[in-house]
C-alpha cells in the first residue's frame, strides 16, 4: 500500500527501521486519538494506563508491521484488543468482588435514570456497539477502516452503529420521561 502523505504511517515505518525520532512522531501523532478511543470505551480513569498498555504493544510488535494497514488503522486496532483485555480483566475482578460482597451485577432502573451525561449513555451501550460509534461517530474513522480494526464487514460495523443510535434515543427518551 502507498500510503505516501500519511505522515504518522511514514514515522511508524521509519520506527520499524530503528528511527527514535520517528517513534516519537509517530506517538505524538496518534496519542490524542488513541486516548480518546480508549478513554470512550474503558473510561477516562483508565484511559491513560491503557493508551500506555497500546503502545507498548504497539512497540513490541513492530518488527511485524508490513505497513498492510495505515499506521491509525493499525494503532487503533492494538488499542481495541487492549481495551478489551482491560475490560475483561475488570469484569473478572468484580465477578471476584461480587462472590466476597455479595453485591449484585445489574444496573437497577434508577441506576439507568441517573444516566445523564453523554459519556454516560455512550459507556452504557453494549461493547460492540460502543467500539463502532466510537470509531466511526467520535473519531471520524471511516466505515471501511472501522470494519477493518475490527475485523469484521462494513454492513456489520454500519448495523452496530445503527443500533447504537438508536440504544441512545431509546436512553435518552427513558432519562427524559423517568
Amino acid at each position: 500500500m502507498d500510503y505516501a502523505g500519511d505522515s504518522a504511517t511514514e514515522a511508524l515505518m521509519a520506527a520499524r527501521g530503528g528511527d527514535e525520532a520517528a517513534a516519537a512522531v509517530f506517538v505524538r501523532a496518534t496519542q490524542p486519538e488513541v486516548w480518546r478511543f480508549v478513554a470512550a470505551l474503558v473510561g477516562v480513569a483508565s484511559a491513560d494506563d491503557v493508551t500506555q498498555d497500546t503502545y507498548l504493544r504497539a512497540f513490541r510488535s513492530l518488527p511485524d508491521y508490513a505497513g498492510r494497514a495505515s499506521a491509525r488503522t493499525w494503532i487503533l486496532a492494538i488499542a481495541r484488543r487492549a481495551c478489551a483485555d482491560h475490560v475483561r480483566a475488570a469484569v473478572r475482578s468484580r465477578r471476584i468482588e461480587a462472590r466476597v460482597v455479595a453485591e449484585p451485577d445489574r444496573l437497577t432502573a434508577a441506576d439507568h435514570a441517573g444516566l445523564h451525561a453523554t459519556s454516560d449513555l455512550v459507556a452504557a451501550l453494549p461493547a460492540e456497539r460502543r467500539v463502532a460509534f466510537v470509531l466511526t461517530q467520535v473519531l471520524g474513522v471511516s466505515y471501511a477502516e472501522a470494519a477493518e480494526i475490527e475485523d469484521v464487514p462494513v454492513g456489520t460495523i454500519r448495523s452496530r452503529v445503527a443500533r447504537a443510535r438508536a440504544d441512545l434515543v431509546a436512553a435518552i427518551a427513558a432519562a427524559r420521561a423517568g
